[in-house]
């Protein structure tokens, strides 16, 4: 297990739209392009494994002296490269299993042609813990909306699978593959609690009941 300690100042940082990783889950990953075939190949030969995913931010674009095309969160979260495979011609298919989540202090300027980060792990010890607990979370009501939800979209799911998981994996795991937009996603990923994620998943998915979002989800 990682402790905050064992964590590196610097970690390189993957900026994808609408792709969620959270403390403890798994995010699957495809790399083709040659900036992140070069990220990973770095990362595979440092001890800790280490990407920082990260939402860009849509905020004003960086100052083009910069030479970057869009800004970034504050907040992102790392996680350990833990599969690997390459494929016949050369991408390849990772897994990342979630550690902790850090919020950029500053980017680094180098000669990697990926993008690093300067980053602090202050205020997210919980994330090094053990499984977060949602002591309110009202199981029955929750697949209820859920259920809904995926009847208004003709999807079909593992229903015996999402009643028994635990709680955090249940709303970690929806929180991830569910097709909201990335500002909702990081959102998810800034909620201080198991508690308050699983009330902003709520609140997303009545939205989108409402009307508010159309789009499917990622199956």
């Amino acid at each position: 297990m990682f402790n905050a300690s064992d964590l590196p100042d610097v970690i390189p940082v993957f900026p994808l739209p609408g792709a969620l990783l959270l403390p403890r889950s798994r995010l699957p990953l495809h790399l083709f392009e040659p900036r992140y075939l070069a990220m990973l190949d770095d990362v595979l030969k440092t001890p800790e494994r280490l990407i920082g995913m990260v939402q860009p931010n849509p905020g004003p674009a960086s100052a083009p002296e910069s030479g970057k095309d869009k800004g970034l969160h504050a907040i992102g979260c790392v996680g350990r490269v833990t599969q690997f495979s390459e494929t016949e011609d050369g991408r390849y298919m990772i897994t990342l299993t979630g550690l902790s989540r850090y919020r950029i202090l500053e980017e680094v300027e180098g000669f990697t042609p990926y993008r690093r980060a300067r980053v602090s792990w202050e205020g997210f010890d919980r994330d090094l813990g053990p499984a977060d607990a949602d002591p309110e979370f009202d199981r029955a009501a929750f697949l209820a909306l859920l259920g809904r939800y995926f009847k208004s979209r003709e999807l079909q799911t593992d229903w015996e699978t999402l009643e028994q998981a635990e709680d955090e994996l249940l709303i970690n795991s929806l929180s991830m593959l569910l097709g909201f937009e990335p500002e909702d996603k990081q959102a998810l990923l800034e909620a201080p609690s198991l508690s308050t994620r699983r009330e902003t998943l709520v609140t997303l998915i009545e939205y989108a009941l409402r009307g508010g979002d159309d789009r499917e989800v990622v199956q």
